[in-house]
């Protein structure tokens, strides 16, 4: 767990190291950025069907998915990473992270190449992975910075999160005194996407967390208790954020625990080979 004030943007750092369960992983979204700081080979990124694979050496940002990504590994990986909460790459990015949204950027265009090249000496000359996550700890540290709307934008987050998407944005926007239009504006520049868009990737993302892909499962009933519609609305919903019908969701899953139970990864990444 990282230490004050960084537990309130960060939910973990984390060290990976070996052979990925696939060449490619396909991640849908999520309310949660990355910030990689790669020590091996290259790796690729696909942020939608609709656009080229791009080439990460340094590593990469991530800011808030609206749709599924598709990860590339190289044979061995090694890298250091950050799982952030939706607001919490803001205080570290140069630019709003509007821009940024489905757009990742090599770590090099965030943090400019002597700073990164500088960062990624240091965490290869240190020992182990403990003493990797502290510099990475350190680094983040240093670079914190005060951001416009963080308040605002984290306590309205955080009750969205708590009502696992359910909360009425009209409300919490009365709420706080603020008008609809400018809690949405805060939201885009520290987030990247608006409070509703936010709203929906936690009420889908709770919705799927649900899932015991190795028991029967009611889809109308999941739907319903979720909050959607109808059935027809969750599964325009599970494609839109996926690409795929909850039925193939299933049979990708149950791929995954079959061929690799008790993964590390198994909770969210899908195998995109």
């Amino acid at each position: 767990m990282p230490r004050p004030p960084l537990d309130g943007l960060i939910d973990d750092l984390y060290y990976l190291e070996g052979a990925p369960p696939y060449a490619r992983l396909t991640l849908p979204p999520a309310p949660s950025a990355l910030l990689i700081v790669n020590l091996g080979a290259p790796f690729r990124i696909r942020a939608g069907t609709d656009v080229e694979t791009a080439e990460y050496a340094d590593g990469c940002v991530v800011t808030m998915p609206t749709r599924a990504w598709e990860f590339g590994y190289p044979v061995q990986s090694r890298s250091v990473g950050v799982h952030v909460k939706p607001w919490g790459l803001a205080p570290f990015l140069p630019m709003p992270a509007t821009e940024l949204c489905d757009r990742p950027v090599t770590l090099e265009q965030v943090w400019g190449r002597p700073a990164v090249g500088a960062l990624r000496d240091r965490l290869a000359s240190v020992d182990g992975p403990h003493e990797m996550l502290a510099l990475l700890e350190e680094e983040l540290m240093s670079r914190l910075c005060e951001t416009a709307g963080m308040g605002l934008v984290r306590h309205m987050s955080s009750a969205i999160a708590a009502s696992r998407g359910a909360a009425a944005i009209g409300d919490l926007s009365e709420a706080a005194g603020v008008s609809s239009t400018h809690l949405a504006q805060r939201f885009k520049e520290l987030i990247g996407v608006t409070p509703k868009r936010l709203a929906r990737t936690y009420r889908f993302t709770a919705t799927v967390f649900s899932i015991d892909p190795a028991g029967p499962i009611d889809w109308a009933d999941l739907a319903g208790g979720a909050g959607y519609f109808d059935q027809a609305h969750f599964g325009h919903e599970f494609r839109e954020f996926t690409g795929l019908t909850p039925t193939r969701y299933l049979e990708v899953r149950r791929r995954f625990l079959r061929e690799h139970p008790g993964h590390a990864m198994d909770g969210w990444p899908l195998p995109a080979d």
